[in-house]
């Protein structure tokens, strides 16, 4: 065991969810080591996505650091990439509270936060003082809860930080936001996407769209085509999800909001070894839902994944988690005769 699992984890699950993510992002921004141990480096884990080159696969999804306060913390305890956010144009509160919720005998949270965060004056400025700074980082944009242009809310996100950040990600399948998700059909994916497509060429950054894993096989064929079709950097597979499987047994699994950690794993790596038939290699794909484990992480490289995201399990496991997933995965290429991450992606979808 851990010292975050034999010790912290006991005290803090009786704490408000929210309450101690809080806390913990403010123990990082004190730049205390909560890590424990020194983040684990391997040559063979080193990668590249939508050409950016990664010290390993392993990434922090959006939603821990919705305000760009704690990038550097996190990627000093083993990340590969940051990914911050979401960030909407104007601040808002979310969702009222409770909001976040533990399913603790399924390792898995449901949230319905609402894209809650500071705006994008307080990301910008955040993201502007860590300039120079190694290490990458990207931004996920959102839109503004009572916003009348959704699409122009994401067109100005794109141009205020894609100048500050090394990728930025389309987030039109979080469920707390009504309406969000129908920024998936094809339609309105096409309106959206004609607004962005000409700032990237105006400000260069990779590109991505990150989808829901409540899709059909029919909404897969429209996305895979339409990221051809616009040249799309990747797509991030998936987001939380507003099924409830009847393998749940925590008391919260009746609470709305999107579902993450372990039950999702098998359902979002699915929508990921389907786009990777779909998509042939042509677009990069992250996969994201479920990681608690090397193991994990690397059946998302071996459906298609080029690279992973986690959040949901950092709860159980704790800030040594990344270190942890990147030793292990490094074995289990090592065992299966791979040199590198890039060998084995998609493996077991083609």
């Amino acid at each position: 065991m851990s010292l975050y699992t034999s010790v912290a984890w006991p005290l803090l699950r009786h704490i408000d969810a929210e309450d101690a993510h809080r806390a913990s992002l403010r123990l990082l921004s004190l730049g205390l080591p909560l890590g424990f141990t020194a983040p684990y480096r391997d040559a063979m884990l080193q990668t590249s996505i939508a050409g950016m080159k990664l010290p390993n696969p392993v990434g922090l999804a959006a939603g821990f650091d919705k305000n760009a306060e704690v990038p550097d913390a996190m990627l000093r305890l083993g990340f590969g990439y940051v990914e911050i956010g979401g960030v909407t144009p104007r601040p808002q509160p979310g969702n009222p509270r409770p909001r976040v919720f533990r399913l603790e005998a399924d390792r898995a949270v449901i949230n319905r936060m609402g894209f809650n965060n500071e705006g994008l004056d307080a990301a910008v400025a955040r993201l502007a003082a860590r300039q120079r700074k190694a290490g990458l980082v990207g931004a996920n944009l959102g839109a503004n809860k009572d916003s009348t242009d959704r699409a122009g809310d994401y067109a100005i996100g794109y141009a205020a930080l894609a100048p500050l950040v090394d990728f930025c990600v389309v987030n039109v399948s979080s469920p707390n936001t009504p309406g969000l998700r129908n920024l998936q059909g094809r339609e309105e994916l096409v309106g959206l996407l004609a607004r962005l497509v000409p700032l990237r060429q105006q400000k260069p950054r990779p590109l991505f769209v990150k989808i829901a894993p409540d899709l059909t096989d029919a909404d897969l064929d429209d996305i895979a085509e339409l990221a051809l079709e616009h040249k799309l950097d990747g797509l991030i597979a998936t987001n939380t999800t507003i099924a409830r499987p009847e393998s749940l047994k925590s008391p919260n699994k009746a609470e709305t909001g999107g579902l993450s950690g372990a039950p999702l794993l098998a359902p979002a790596t699915e929508i990921l070894r389907k786009l990777y038939a779909r998509l042939g290699g042509k677009v990069a794909l992250i996969g994201t839902g479920g990681i608690a484990s090397g193991k994990d992480a690397y059946a998302k490289i071996r459906a298609g994944a080029s690279a992973v995201q986690l959040y949901s399990a950092l709860v159980y496991e704790g800030p040594g988690l990344a270190s942890r997933i990147n030793r292990d995965l490094a074995a289990l290429l090592k065992q299966d005769g791979f040199r590198s991450v890039a060998e084995a992606v998609g493996i077991d979808a083609k």
